[in-house]
């Protein structure tokens, strides 16, 4: 059987002693579902669709005839599965179809996108070319991850549909996910929901948007994903007899007034109660909004807007409403299409329940998206509007990117920025309304209008009152730009602009400027380093920039030039360097004479790692060197992996790390396999977090169960009371997650301790 490189989650597998396979079966199988494909997709298909979708099933077939998954099944299930998610979920067509089911061709076998082109036309060719993945080594410190997202994103100028399929090709993999190993599971998830749920969002498929994030938290957070959906099973009869008291009334009044409608209860994400959950830090069962009611009506384009006002109006005589809960998307749609009228109002049990009020059309587009937009798209609606504006504006940015030198990562990180916001509307002098993201202030405004707008902004004005250009817009402001051909734009401004084309300008602008203090830079160290007999090697040049604290090479000659470096310091740098090494040449010295010494040190050195069978890294699971990540502080027990750092060696960290998203998914190829073995006692440095009400003797209690109980050495401890409430912070040194989990226990059975948690 072909082996084949392993990629995502449809990792491919060479077998050496074949199971018993059943291959008449499969056939059947296979043939089952393309008909299924077929029948899906036959209401859009035009005159000679069918033998084009047929000759690309046929082409990817042969193409992929001796591979199989992972899970064991022959691969063609993927394409049709990817094929049959575009046509049902996102509700694409025949060009879809095709790119689908030959979306892995080029790059799992030998078929070329020249190929492609010549069977099936430039168009499919395009788009296949977009969903390739770029092949080739890439330069330390970049990532592959990274310029395989901007490749993809980049074709989003050209052709959505790129984007549209890679999503679909992710829920496929995200939903069979079981097959893959431990750490390909969490690369995986985090690049889910790094750039793929918040493109989904972005598109408008939030029905995909929530199955992503949810199935993120599944191989993420795997107890908490079980927990909340057992919890959410357990209390479906008792949520399901609430709903029906709650909507009866709304029902009755609608049926009255002769209404098509249909009124729907949905329990929220799995993923978005878990978001609820950490916020708020409550328990599952003091979160009261864990559902929201949906009244769809079906009414004439021209009705829209005042059915959904009468069904508000209805809903509100019934239940009394949250002012501050009322959201018109209606009036002003959101950004990528959605349009629905939100309210949260009290049931007569006294607790609040969400209501979204739309038409037919627009849960279409709110489920649907993208696609759905082109479908009404001859409706004179706002929706197509918004959606039209953002893909125009991610071609604006995507275009002046990939004309400069922007790292990749860089440019991902300027791309998600714009995905998850919210928007706010604020109007030009004349009346024109504009669409920003919120938080966006005047700077951000002028760089909207024009880019010479914004580099020569010096003021704004807003609702007549004149602002700095730091000032924040608030829904309906007018906003006025005042400009001076004097301006010049700096670093400064970056602090406070939100919208990726403010930032992407405002960065291109400064490199411009940059360009000369950087050459200025490096022939001045070049000189310098002459006169000190010292060449200008990349071991230097990095010894440099970690001497004098820069990111870059180029952010130390900018600092040179620019005048924050005086070239005199190299001199201190030479001494420096020279007494390191004196001293690194005595030690060395000193400690082979003694080797018994030399091995103490070592173990004080790595706190005894060198032979306490504790931390198991890589494929092969060897001990090899590493250090804990501050960020998180792991413990014996955490679920970790390992990151290959550039100058540190390999940093351990938390599955749950604050930067294990991004560090998965812009560096999966740096990530490592780790995992916990047995291990002699040792300490590693833990945070608790006790509230509850405050006693005399109460951190007495505490301490005594730390150190007389447990015999656990504390580092510190705070604790802060005011109006008989208290809150403390302990760092202490435990050895393992048992460890910390049994003080967890014995702490929270202290009189007056409400809650003790963990932090990093």
């Amino acid at each position: 059987m072909q082996s084949v490189t392993e990629e995502e989650g449809h990792t491919l597998m060479s077998v050496t002693a074949e199971p018993v396979i059943d291959l008449d079966q499969e056939r059947k199988e296979i043939l089952k579902c393309y008909r299924r494909l077929l029948r899906e997709a036959k209401p859009m298909l035009k005159d000679h669709d069918a033998k084009l979708i047929k000759k690309a099933f046929n082409t990817s077939l042969e193409a992929h005839q001796n591979m199989r998954r992972r899970s064991g099944e022959p691969y063609i299930y993927h394409p049709l599965a990817v094929a049959q998610i575009a046509v049902e979920e996102i509700g694409l067509g025949t060009t879809s179809i095709v790119a689908a089911l030959l979306h892995d061709v080029v790059e799992d076998t030998e078929m070329t996108i020249a190929d492609i082109d010549r069977l099936f036309g430039p168009k499919v060719a395009r788009i296949i070319d977009g969903l390739t993945k770029i092949s080739g080594k890439f330069e330390y410190g970049s990532s592959q991850q990274a310029e395989n997202f901007r490749k993809m994103l980049l074709t989003l100028s050209d052709d959505v549909r790129v984007i549209l399929i890679k999503l679909a090709d992710r829920l496929h993999n995200m939903r069979t996910l079981d097959s893959m190993p431990r750490d390909k599971q969490l690369k995986i998830a985090s690049e889910t929901i790094f750039i793929y749920a918040p493109l989904a969002h972005r598109l408008g498929l939030n029905a995909i948007k929530s199955e992503l994030e949810d199935l993120y938290l599944k191989y993420a957070e795997p107890e908490a994903y079980k927990d909340i959906a057992r919890k959410l099973r357990e209390t479906k009869t008792s949520r399901d007899r609430f709903i029906a008291r709650f909507i009866e009334p709304i029902e009755d009044d609608l049926r009255e007034m002769g209404y098509d409608f249909v009124v729907k209860g949905r329990p929220k994400s799995i993923y978005s109660i878990y978001n609820k959950l950490s916020k708020q830090k409550k328990p599952f069962e003091e979160i009261f909004d864990l559902f929201a009611i949906r009244i769809i009506l079906n009414v004439p384009p021209e009705s829209e807007k005042a059915g959904c006002w009468q069904a508000y109006s209805i809903v509100t005589d019934h239940y009394k409403p949250n002012p501050d809960r009322l959201k018109d998307w209606i009036s002003t749609p959101r950004a990528n299409g959605y349009e629905s009228l939100h309210t949260t109002v009290m049931s007569k049990a006294g607790q609040w329940v969400e209501v979204q009020i739309r038409t037919a059309r627009m849960n279409e587009i709110a489920e649907k998206g993208y696609a759905a937009h082109w479908k009404y798209k001859g409706n004179e609606t706002q929706t197509g509007r918004g959606i039209d504006t953002w893909i125009s504006q991610v071609r604006e940015m995507l275009e002046s990117a990939s004309n400069e030198k922007t790292g990749a990562i860089e440019f991902l990180d300027d791309f998600r920025s714009n995905l998850y916001s919210e928007e706010v509307f604020v109007f030009t002098p004349k009346g024109d309304l504009k669409v920003l993201q919120r938080g966006a202030t005047a700077l951000d405004f002028a760089f909207d209008i024009h880019t010479q707008i914004g580099a020569r902004c010096m003021a704004a004005k807003v609702n007549t009152t004149l602002v700095p250009l730091s000032h924040v817009l608030n829904n309906g402001d007018q906003v006025e730009i005042i400009t001076s051909n004097k301006q010049k734009p700096n670093e400064d401004w970056l602090r406070f602009v939100v919208t990726s084309k403010a930032k992407t300008k405002i960065k291109d602008l400064i490199k411009e400027e940059n360009k000369q203090h950087i050459t200025d830079g490096r022939e001045a160290v070049a000189k310098k380093l002459k006169t000190l007999r010292l060449e200008l090697t990349n071991e230097i040049l990095n010894q440099l920039r970690a001497y004098f604290g820069s990111k870059t090479s180029n952010d130390f000659f900018y600092r040179v030039g620019k005048g924050h470096i005086d070239v005199q310091e190299l001199k201190k740098f030479k001494s420096d360097k020279e007494s390191k090494e004196n001293r690194q040449n005595k030690l060395n010295t000193d400690t082979l004479q003694d080797g018994k010494q030399f091995e103490k040190e070592l173990k004080k050195l790595h706190g005894e790692r060198a032979d306490a069978d504790m931390l198991l890294i890589g494929e092969d699971m060897d001990r090899i060197d590493y250090t804990l990540a501050k960020c998180c502080n792991p413990i014996s027990g955490d679920d970790v992996f390992g990151f290959v750092t550039v100058n540190e060696g390999i940093k351990i960290h938390r599955t749950t790390c604050p930067n294990a998203v991004e560090l998965m998914s812009n560096h999966g190829n740096r990530i490592i396999k780790a995992k916990w073995t047995s291990q002699r006692d040792l300490a590693f440095l833990a945070g608790l977090r006790i509230t509850g009400t405050d006693r005399v003797g109460l951190v007495n209690d505490v301490t005594k169960i730390i150190s007389n109980e447990l015999h656990i050495n504390i580092r510190s401890i705070t604790i802060d009371s005011k109006d008989g409430i208290f809150e403390g912070t302990l760092k202490l040194y435990v050895h393992n997650t048992r460890h910390l989990e049994e003080l967890m226990k014995k702490l929270e059975k202290v009189d007056g301790v409400v809650k003790v948690a963990r932090f990093d």
